[in-house]
């Protein structure tokens, strides 16, 4: 076989598999009957329960389920926004399951991307402004953040509108700053709650093809949703039911 044949034999196990070459044995994120328990006066609510999860890097992942099926307590852990009580969580080979909240927000500062339903922009700051916030907790210099917040921008098509606020753009303008602000630390996930919940189908539609972009550029998303037209656009779909994995499918 010549090199190119080998090369394209590998882009195509890689389109069929929706993962980048090489990163078969690449473990991103990592969980070991992982579980929460939230107590409401003298009643135990088992919010999740014993989930055993795998996710490769370059993997895009949905997670869907009904209201109420753990899914949103499901994200929140992998988002390290709560801890669990029982089990533990791997994410890009650290145990995060055990740390302090000074060091979960450091976690979430460089190794998650966050993407929300309500899109939660800074209503006076730039669309640049909003993309630099991430940097700026990090303690990223002035001149090097605003330039990684630019070249963010133009990745989701929005470098003719750096200087915009919030309200100067549309509801997908303003999805796709969220995107920038998620890309700008270079993170090892993108986590994105139901993305497209506020915005009109056309838009929508508009979302969801740019996340396709961004998971043949590498990157590793993974989004909640309970609408199956969302998760269709996943390569693999996690299926959460009365705080359990009850269904793992690809495609």
């Amino acid at each position: 076989m010549s090199e190119g044949d080998k090369v394209s034999s590998i882009s195509n196990t890689a389109a069929e598999t929706g993962r980048a070459p090489g990163s078969q044995n690449d473990v991103v994120i990592r969980t070991e009957g992982l579980g929460k328990t939230y107590r409401l006066g003298m009643e135990e609510i088992h919010a999740l329960r014993d989930v055993n999860l795998e996710i490769l890097r370059n993997e895009y992942v949905a997670i869907m389920g009904p209201s109420g099926s753990g899914k949103s307590t499901l994200m929140n852990l992998i988002g390290c926004l709560d801890t669990p009580t029982a089990g533990r969580y791997w994410l890009n080979h650290q145990l995060v399951s055990e740390l302090d909240d000074d060091d979960l927000a450091r976690i979430r500062n460089r190794e998650i991307g966050f993407i929300f339903q309500t899109f939660n922009l800074l209503p006076r700051a730039t669309a640049l402004g909003n993309v630099e916030l991430p940097l700026i907790y990090r303690g990223v210099p002035a001149a090097e953040r605003r330039e990684r917040a630019r070249r963010a921008l133009e990745m989701v098509e929005l470098g003719d509108r750096i200087a915009h606020r919030p309200n100067e753009l549309s509801g997908g303008q303003r999805q796709r700053v969220a995107v920038a602000r998620a890309l700008v630390n270079n993170p090892s996930i993108i986590l994105a709650d139901e993305p497209t919940g506020n915005l009109d189908s056309a838009t929508g539609a508009e979302i969801l093809k740019l996340f396709s972009r961004l998971h043949q550029q590498g990157n590793t998303l993974v989004v909640v949703t309970h609408e199956a037209d969302v998760a269709a656009h996943a390569f693999r779909t996690l299926h959460i039911r009365d705080g359990r994995v009850v269904k793992d499918e690809r495609r």
